[in-house]
């Protein structure tokens, strides 16, 4: 069984987001939600909540489907992130000069998956 989850337009750059994804590929989602609820990088609850919705998405798969759902058995198959839109900005500098600010944006998608689904 697979369920996915995806946060658009996070306001955090996409490389700061991936090194916090980094952290929890491949885990089981028990641990890195707790890994991710203690990290210091700002990243990280962006992160976990979407992690956690994935967990909820898996949740509602498998009742859906009537099957038994042991959330020890989530691991995040997948995780990656994506650069969204830029929101470009100006900012006033010295002799009315004009410098230009990009305030990126991330896609941060987690597809989780059970032990069985992921080994084959």
């Amino acid at each position: 069984m697979e369920a996915k989850a995806i946060a658009r337009h996070i306001r955090v750059t996409p490389m700061k987001a991936r090194r916090v994804v980094n952290l929890v590929r491949g885990l089981q989602t028990n641990e890195a939600l707790a890994i991710l609820k203690f990290a210091p990088q700002a990243a990280s609850e962006p992160v976990y909540k979407v992690v956690a919705s994935a967990v909820a998405n898996a949740r509602a798969a498998a009742d859906r489907a009537g099957e038994a759902f042991n959330e020890d058995e989530l691991i995040i198959s997948e995780a990656f992130v994506d650069e969204g839109p830029t929101m470009k900005r100006f900012q006033p500098r010295a002799q009315g000069r004009a410098f230009q600010i990009k305030k990126r944006t991330s896609h941060v998608t987690v597809v989780v998956s059970t032990q069985k689904g992921g080994e084959n």
